[in-house]
Parts: structure tokens; sequence; C-alpha cells
């Protein structure tokens, strides 16, 4: 981890400061982290690499455009990345529609419905998590648009690094049908995921946050994929 005085401005307050500390004593488990995301990336990578090039000639069958899709986010340090996804919408969805997929949403492919059911579409991240811009565990990265809405608290989530999963994704596995409940006419897509979803989301990511070790990594990796 940084040292306090090298961190962003915008991430230099109270309540930051709060979580900073629990993880500067931490330093151990944070460097076995980094090592664990390494080493089983690359196990992963060489394992999955038949279901990497099968999904990859699928997508390419099924639709037109590019097999990845590659949005950019924001992770640690509020630095911007740009994630590894299989394409599971058509080209320019972003454009067209929410940054949050609702229920039933029109711009999902057919191969994209299938493929995010069984979130074969997260499987690329595996490359950011190699690079370092991911982990296996920790809050998702989001869009600038909802890293502006963020409290002085959610804040702290930046300390490390975005993540594939989180006990935040588990709770929220179904977040297009949670969020299809609340918007209405008078509700947007945005307004409600900004203003019900993420803060939520955020008291799981939070606690994540008091309670990290890499025991508890490995615990929610296994909770994932049962």
């Amino acid at each position: 981890m940084r040292k306090w005085n090298e961190l962003p401005e915008f991430m230099k307050n109270e309540e930051v400061k709060k979580y900073y500390n629990i993880l500067q004593k931490k330093k151990t488990s944070l460097t076995l982290k980094r090592i664990f995301d390494i080493i089983v990336s690359i196990f992963m990578i060489i394992l999955l690499s038949p279901v990497l090039i099968a999904v990859s000639i699928w997508i390419k069958l099924d639709s037109k455009g590019p097999v990845f899709y590659r949005q950019e986010r924001i992770t640690q340090y509020g630095r911007v990345f740009r994630i590894f996804k299989f394409r599971t919408m058509v080209t320019g969805a972003d454009k067209i529609g929410t940054l949050v997929t609702t229920k039933n949403d029109s711009r999902i492919t057919r191969v994209g419905e299938k493929i995010r059911k069984c979130r074969l579409d997260e499987i690329p991240q595996l490359f950011n998590i190699l690079l370092g811009d991911m982990s296996f565990v920790g809050t998702r990265p989001e869009v600038k648009k909802y890293v502006d809405a963020y409290t002085d608290e959610m804040m702290a989530t930046l300390l490390l690094p975005a993540g594939v999963t989180s006990l935040a994704s588990i709770q929220y596995r179904d977040e297009d049908e949670i969020l299809a409940k609340y918007v209405d006419e008078e509700h947007s897509v945005d307004e409600v995921y900004v203003e019900k979803i993420l803060p939520d989301k955020m008291k799981y990511n939070l606690k994540y946050l008091k309670s990290f070790s890499i025991v508890e990594d490995i615990v929610l990796c296994v909770k994932t994929v049962i």
C-alpha cells in the first residue's frame, strides 16, 4: 500500500483513514494476496484456455463485433483501467442505454444471455488480475460516473484493487432483477443504482476491508464457485 501522504487528494479524509490504518497492519496478508492472484490467475488462464477459445469463436459466430468488451473502470487509488470481459451485448451498447444491465435487456445477444447466466463473461478478467489491475476478491470496479457518487467512506474501497468477486457480488448475483423491482416512470436505472443498490453493496465491501485476510479471500472464491 502507498503511504498516506501519497494517496490521491480525494481519498484523504478521516473516513478513509480508519480503513487505511486497519489495512496497514495487514501488510503480510496484502503481499500474500498479490502472490495468490499471480499464481492462481496463471494457472486458471492455462486451465481455461480451451474455454476462452471456444467462447471467443461462439461470440464471433453469433453477432458482429469484437470478442472482448473493453470498458474503462476505476481500480485502486482511483486509477483508470480497461476491463476484459467477453462481449455479451450488441456493439455500442453503452451508447444506446444505461451503464448497468437490467432484466430482459434488449441489448444482450443470444450467446451473451447464455454465458452471463453462468458468469463465463467474467473469465477474461484473469488477464486483468495478472496485470495487477484487479484481484480475485475486492470491490467490483465501477465506471467513473458511479465512483463520482461515492461518499467519503466509500472511497476507502479504492485502497485495494478492484475484484472479480466479493461478498457484495454474491449477495447481488441477481442484480438485474433487483433493479427491475425499483425502476419505474419516475426513477431511472442510474438513479436506482446510485441511491439504492450501490449504498447497500458498499456496506458489504466496507465490512470486507475491516475483516480482510487471505483466508477470507479464499473462502469467498469458493463461495462464488458454489
